[in-house]
């Protein structure tokens, strides 16, 4: 068994976990999960507000600039041509994506704010009760009233 500059055992040998099974339980465990889904669900809502955007916002703009494809704009300097155009559909993306993700946070600081005036944890276990309870779903401890 291997010691570090302390004399303790490694942390690895000490709790007899290959390097494997580490990695597994990192790799499955709920957070990792739910951040794949969480990043999947997000480039599925990018590719569906890009399409929102090319196919519904561009066309109003260029039927009141008066240009057939308003994501094709560009202008050209020495040879060099810069589409701005499709840097402006980026920008609309990116502003509505942000606007979603702002009303999202909001709603869920609101029901984070309601769950925190109809909680508390428990004295003995921690865990979020009623704050009407006078014994702790979890634990099954007395608890004293609520203040």
């Amino acid at each position: 068994m291997s010691t570090d500059a302390t004399g303790r055992a490694g942390a690895a040998a000490g709790r007899g976990k290959g390097l494997w099974q580490e990695f597994k339980d990192f790799a499955f465990s709920g957070n990792l999960i739910q951040l794949a889904v969480a990043v999947v669900l997000g480039v599925a809502f990018k590719d569906l507000i890009d399409s929102f955007v090319a196919g519904f916002i561009t066309p109003i703009i260029a039927a009141l600039t008066g240009d057939a494809n308003f994501s094709a704009l560009t202008f050209s300097i020495n040879g060099s041509q810069f589409r701005y155009g499709a840097f402006i559909d980026q920008l609309i993306s990116f502003i509505i994506i942000a606007l979603v993700l702002f009303f999202v946070i909001k709603g869920a600081a609101k029901v984070m704010a309601k769950k925190e005036l109809t909680t508390r944890p428990c004295d003995f276990c921690t865990e979020d009760v009623s704050r009407s309870a006078t014994r702790c779903p979890h634990c099954t401890s007395e608890l004293s009233p609520a203040a």
